[in-house]
């Protein structure tokens, strides 16, 4: 059983009155930490969706073959924050503008994607990226890239992946912000 670094949870813990999302942001050792850092977020964990090979491993999907993206399965109180919230988190921490990419890390599995688990995170996460991309056309930025699919299964990654920059602080994953806010 994986347990969670930070909060010290079990990674497959049930949270009663809990939502999940999926964000895939380039890198999802820097993008696990902006969300865990978040209020409301009660767990999250690093694995890979969007593929079609079953439980893909990093070194399967790092070879772009898989289809798989780096995604971020974040459990939230939606008391305390909600979807919209996180979406701005989302947008305002990436460029969602590089395709299949982020900085120097270059790839499919690097993509800007949100799978979505109903019909209200899917219009929520439409609306947010249309509001979002006015920003960055006014910014001089182009067209974002990040595609919205129904969430299919979360694979989780390997346990050396799981709150990585905790374990090690001044990792490589840094955060591709453009600095244009969500609206």
């Amino acid at each position: 059983m994986l347990f969670h670094r930070i909060f010290g949870d079990p990674l497959d813990r049930d949270f009663p009155g809990s939502r999940t999302a999926y964000f895939a942001m380039g890198c999802f050792w820097g993008a696990e930490k902006l969300f865990w850092q978040h209020d409301g977020v009660l767990s999250t964990a690093v694995g890979y969706m969007g593929g079609q090979l079953a439980n893909p491993s990093y070194e399967q999907t790092c070879t772009g073959r898989t289809g798989h993206a780096e995604t971020v399965r974040v459990v939230f109180d939606p008391s305390v924050v909600g979807y919209e919230e996180l979406l701005r988190v989302f947008f305002e921490n990436h460029d969602p503008t590089q395709g299949d990419r982020q900085g120097n890390d270059v790839g499919s599995q690097y993509r800007s994607a949100l799978f979505t688990v109903d019909d209200e995170q899917a219009d929520t996460a439409a609306r947010m990226r249309a509001t979002f991309q006015t920003s960055l056309s006014a910014a001089g930025y182009g067209s974002i890239t990040t595609t919205i699919d129904a969430a299919g299964q979360f694979w989780l990654a390997e346990e050396l992946h799981q709150q990585y920059l905790d374990r090690v602080p001044h990792g490589y994953c840094p955060v591709h912000a453009t600095g244009v806010t969500c609206g």
